[in-house]
């Protein structure tokens, strides 16, 4: 009997749960709205992304960036005083630039690089010393149509515009042999400036005095003073479309020994197949003379990469002195747009001395 009461109950009873369960369906449906929804989390991620905005600009401004730069090199110089030995060294470079004005360039230059030169003649010029150390604050800023630069630890020949298409392997080569005149240096606390034609002629001048660094009286004389070293560069250049020639003068009132003047020119023509840059560069010291050369040729599209091949003085030589030359040989293979490698090889000829022979393969990366 409660068996045939239940069979009764039961279809009313689900009678009765279907339009109850329709109208839950129904309310939970019309409550979803997917444009509200979608609005919501907008939102938030709206927030999120504000949020990552402000840690960014936390660190960096709109206008500063940051590049970075490492050269490694593995390779071994037969004939070495100090080493023959298979050695690698490396340089790491941090530059931080920062723009106040759109037009203006404040630029700090960071390195750091192997402990000690593994070998006597450190041929790549690697900075030294593990730890980060600046190397260059520079501010440039338009005066007119004059591009200025002022900074401390900073090349005159930063602003100069040079006539040479040479890529060096060896630091001997660089600036195509005219690195005392054409390239060059600061003695510490800089100011230059360069103004360039419309028709490609520039000029550009510059002083540079020592700084107030060393715990020494020598280096806290500062600009212009009898004490201290100064230098005074000047160069003019003009650069065409497959050539280019320029020509510097350099005067160096050093107080701790006699006056320098030093000359010097380069110039590069490019053909189809080849580039070639040539340099002289001569210096006077108390009435003695003295006279380096250079030559370079550039193949810039030897399957992937480009071979250079140059031949430079080791210094500058008197005319009656005999001269040492080195010679190198590189090619370089970009494999990516931020990893370039060059494998190379030297020799340097030595007075008194064997003659260095280097092997060494270079890995420059950049970001």
């Amino acid at each position: 009997m409660k068996l045939f009461k239940s069979l009764l109950v039961a279809p009313a009873t689900l009678g009765l749960l279907a339009p109850m369960s329709a109208t839950a369906n129904e309310v939970t449906i019309n409550d979803f709205n997917p444009a509200e929804e979608l609005a919501i989390t907008n939102s938030r991620v709206d927030g999120l992304e504000a949020r990552l905005n402000n840690i960014e600009a936390g660190s960096f401004s709109d206008t500063t960036s940051a590049s970075f730069s490492v050269d490694a090199t593995v390779g071994a110089i037969d004939g070495d005083t100090t080493s023959e030995a298979t050695v690698v060294e490396y340089q790491f470079n941090i530059g931080l630039s920062t723009s106040f004005t759109g037009e203006d360039s404040l630029d700090i230059a960071i390195d750091s690089g192997s402990t000690a030169p593994s070998t006597a003649d450190n041929p790549m010029a690697f900075d030294t010393g593990a730890g980060l150390s600046v190397d260059g604050v520079t501010y440039s800023f338009p005066v007119g149509g004059i591009s200025m630069l002022v900074g401390v630890d900073t090349n005159i020949g930063a602003v100069f515009t040079g006539a040479c298409s040479y890529s060096a392997f060896t630091d001997w080569m660089s600036n195509c042999g005219t690195d005392l005149s054409v390239g060059v240096a600061g003695a510490g606390v800089t100011a230059a400036g360069s103004y360039a034609f419309d028709s490609g002629f520039s000029l550009a001048a510059g002083v540079s005095g020592t700084a107030d660094g060393a715990n020494t009286a020598a280096n806290k004389v500062g600009l212009f003073t009898k004490e201290g070293e100064d230098l005074y560069a000047i160069e003019a250049a003009y650069t065409a479309d497959s050539w280019g020639l320029a020509v510097a003068y350099v005067y160096d009132d050093n107080a701790s020994s006699a006056e320098t003047t030093y000359w010097g020119v380069n110039g590069t023509y490019s053909f189809d197949l080849v580039d070639l840059s040539v340099g002289v560069e001569t210096e006077e010291t108390s009435g003695v003379d003295k006279t380096g050369y250079f030559f370079g040729a550039t193949f810039p599209e030897v399957g992937p990469g480009s071979v250079s091949a140059g031949v430079a003085t080791t210094t500058n030589f008197t005319d009656t002195a005999t001269n040492y030359f080195i010679y190198e040989l590189s090619y370089s293979y970009p494999v990516n747009d931020g990893l370039t490698v060059t494998p190379g090889v030297f020799i340097e000829e030595k007075a008194g001395a064997d003659d260095l022979t280097g092997i060494i393969v270079k890995s420059s990366f950049s970001f």
